[in-house]
This record gives structure tokens, sequence and C-alpha cells, in this order.
């Protein structure tokens, strides 16, 4: 890894700023944290005895990926959770959890989605944890990312409590805040968060200049919840006397009329969201996370990704949990963006795979506040870079560097070079700090999950 404040020229077969056309034989130049310099490798300002130059090859070099939604405590849970309906799906998710997994089971979790995530290319992580061991791992790890410490609390007469013990956390892990990695809150969704638990936990965010995040029209249940007062969200709290009653025209509305979108969060999937609910979303400067392939796996819908960019909305992707996904892939979010847009439109390309890509890295930071920062090879912008080589007889030829990342490479892509800051992160395929005990570990807690499966079958 080199030094900090190091003169590093990358080159390559390809060079994908995304901001501007791809750049082929060319070169990026890191002084430090920061791009120096973008260009064709042969027009280089660069003396050899002054600059370290690493030459990719047949690659292409593109903005660290970011993945604008992660549940990295639950990677434990790939393959768990399969053909459940939701409302079993989340109540089997929080038994184990609380059953099941220590805060070590969780960590290791974190820490090998991580691993996984810097393979493939994905620099910056916005991670929804109630436990908050993502954070550790993140800083572990040297990955950028913001770590939303969940809030949960159903019923109004337990509010401030809720809100005081949120408080008290998101307190002490500020105090481990660094220019990668920050804290921000996240009330669950409206069927585990009272109304006046998301006015309050707004009025926080607003207060403490925190970044927020909340799970909004993701289901047709959540929906039947707000607008009627009815489904199996609401018979499971009325079960525990809780008092339920519709609430809002929809969960969008809900968020506005308790002030949440006023705070302009990133909002987590908006599947069931309509014009009027993204007019709301944009005329607050609210942002999206859409994460296609959760979204399809769980049985939720396809989102109006193209009325989100009609509206002119800062949109991501995400892969979500691998308990909802089985894998954390984003240039894989990226492709079936496009194809499922093209089902949406009945045309074909109607998202191309350069606007794919551009979700997958100025989308991204953009949703998450970031812009100015990351997500596109510019001067003076932090060097968060991912290399995927294109070496293979499957890849070629390649003709737009895009469509060979977003269609040829997705789902099986190994990042061959992963920078964060200007630091190596991942080198030839090697994810630089990594424990070979986390996965030994893990592997071990799965052994509990699959005896506890036999216990309580679902």
């Amino acid at each position: 890894m080199p030094a900090a404040g190091a003169r590093t020229l990358y080159t390559a077969a390809w060079v994908l700023p995304v901001v501007t056309p791809p750049i082929q034989d060319g070169a990026v130049l890191v002084d430090g944290e920061r791009i120096a310099w973008v260009g064709r490798a042969d027009a280089a300002p660069v003396s050899p005895d002054a600059t370290r130059v690493v030459a990719l090859g047949n690659a292409v070099l593109l903005p660290g990926l970011v993945n604008a939604h992660t549940h990295l405590e639950l990677t434990s849970l790939r393959g768990f959770l399969e053909g459940l309906d939701f409302r079993t799906w989340l109540r089997t998710l929080t038994s184990v959890r609380r059953e099941v997994l220590s805060r070590q089971d969780l960590l290791d979790a974190a820490r090998l989605g991580l691993v996984e995530a810097l393979r493939h290319g994905i620099t910056t992580v916005a991670d929804t944890t109630d436990s908050a061991v993502s954070l550790t791992a993140m800083r572990e790890l040297g990955v950028r990312g913001i770590g939303y410490v969940e809030v949960f609390g159903p019923d109004p007469a337990h509010r401030d409590d809720a809100l005081a013990l949120l408080q008290e956390r998101v307190t002490a892990l500020r105090a481990g805040d660094t220019a990668l990695v920050r804290v921000g809150v996240s009330p669950h969704a409206p069927y585990t968060v009272s109304a006046s638990l998301f006015a309050a936990t707004a009025d926080y965010a607003r207060a403490e200049q925190l970044p927020m995040a909340v799970h909004i029209a993701e289901s047709a249940a959540e929906t039947a919840f707000v607008c009627t007062g009815t489904g199996p969200f609401a018979d499971a709290l009325r079960a525990r006397g809780i008092a339920v009653a519709p609430q809002a025209r929809s969960p969008i509305a809900l968020l506005e009329r308790t002030g949440v979108l006023a705070a302009r969060p990133l909002l987590i999937h908006a599947i069931r969201a309509d014009d009027e609910d993204l007019a709301r979303i944009a005329a607050h400067g609210a942002t999206i996370v859409h994460c296609p392939i959760s979204n399809a796996k769980l049985g939720h819908g396809v989102a109006p990704l193209d009325r989100m960019l009609a509206h002119g909305i800062a949109t991501g992707l995400g892969s979500d949990s691998v308990a909802s996904n089985d894998r954390m892939h984003l240039l894989e979010e990226a492709r079936q963006a496009t194809l499922l847009h093209a089902i949406r439109a009945e045309a074909p390309d109607s998202l191309s795979a350069q606007a794919a890509l551009a979700l997958a890295t100025q989308g991204g930071a953009a949703a998450l506040g970031l812009s100015t920062s990351i997500g596109t090879v510019e001067v003076g912008k932090d060097a968060d870079l991912a290399a995927f080589s294109l070496d293979g007889p499957d890849l070629q030829p390649v003709h737009d560097p895009a469509v060979t990342l977003v269609h040829a490479l997705a789902g099986r892509a190994v990042a061959m070079l992963v920078t964060v800051a200007g630091r190596e992160r991942v080198r030839d395929g090697i994810v630089t700090g990594a424990d070979p005990a986390w996965a030994d570990r893990a592997a071990a807690a799965g052994v509990r999950l699959r005896e506890w499966r036999q216990r309580v079958p679902a």
C-alpha cells in the first residue's frame, strides 16, 4: 500500500470518469488522498523518479461504487430466510438476532459483508444497523460510509424512552466519527415507529445535523397499515394492545406530515410511490435508494425508477442485506435496474448501461450527500477508485466499457484494485486487513442458525 501523501499514476485500457466520456488508454494521477489529474496515459504530467506507476493493463478504472443501502450485520443470514412472506421474514429475522446471534457474530458478519463489498469494487456503504457494529467494521477495513442507527417504537406511549435511548447511543458513537465514517439515524418503518416517534426523531436529526434514512413505501402490507389501518402489521400491533388507525393517503404523505421529509432523509425502496408522492419527495430535497434485486426477491414489486428520475430526485442503488439478496454486487444491481426499467417502459435500453452505472456511482454519492467528494473521476475528488479486468474471451470485444461492466461483468467480477481516499484496500483481488478467523466464526454461527431452524421451523 502506498504511504499517505504518495503520488501514484494508475494506467488502464479504459478510464471511465462517469461525468465525461470514457478515455481509452487513460490514466488517473492520485496525489495523497485526492485525484490530481485525469487523461490519456501518454499525456500524464509525471516524472518516473517522483511518481509510482501502476499499470493495470487491459482493465477499466472507474469511481468506487456506492452501495446506498446495506445491512452488513445480517451477512450471516445469506440464504436463511428463503421463501417466507414478508411478515414471517421479519419475525424470523428478529427472533434469530435475539436468540442465536451474539454481538461478536454480528461484527464478524459486518466485516465479511465489507470484504465482499470491497472485492466487488464498492468503496462506500450506507448501512442501516440495529447493533451499530458496522461502524466498527467500516473503520477497521478503511471504507467510506454512514451507519444509520435504527430506532424502534410503535407504541406512542414509549416515544420518550425510545428517543432517549437513541440519543444516548448516537452521542457515544459520534465520538468515533472520522473523515470517512459517520453516524446517522434511522426510524425503521411506519409499522415499527409511531408517528410521534417519527416526528421526534426528525426533530433530533435536524437539530444535530445527522443524516437520516428510513424504509418506506416498500410493501402492500405497509401501505394498508398506513392508509387504512388494516393488514398483517396492523393485526400484529393490535394483538400487542397498540391502537392502529388510518394515518395518511400514503406512507410518503405520513413522512411529510411528521416532518421526516423536511429532514431530507434517504428513502429506502419507495416502490409504492406515485407521482404525488414523488413530487413531495422532490420538493423537500429528500433522496431515494433503489434496491431492484431485493425488491424483486421479496415480491414487493418494481420501483418507479423512471418517475423518480423524471422528478429530478437524487437516486442511488443499493443491494439491501444479503438476507434478502444473497449477494452484494452493485454492477448486478445496475444490470437489473436496466432490465426492470425496460419492462416498465416497454422499450429496450430505456435506462442505458451508462445511466445505470451513473446511479451506482454519481447517483449514490448524491443520494448520500457526498457528491462533492466522490462518485466521479475528477480532479479534486477523493481518490475512491475501482478497477476491473477486461481479460477473457467472454468480454470481447469492448465497444463501450460501461456496457461491458453492466451487461457482461455484472454478478461475477472481482475488482483487481480498489482505493479509498488514495489508500489501496484491494490489490489483485485481495482485501487488505481481512482476517480468515472472521469466516471461521461465521461458519460456526451458521451451524447454530441451522440448529435453531430445526427446533423452531418457520
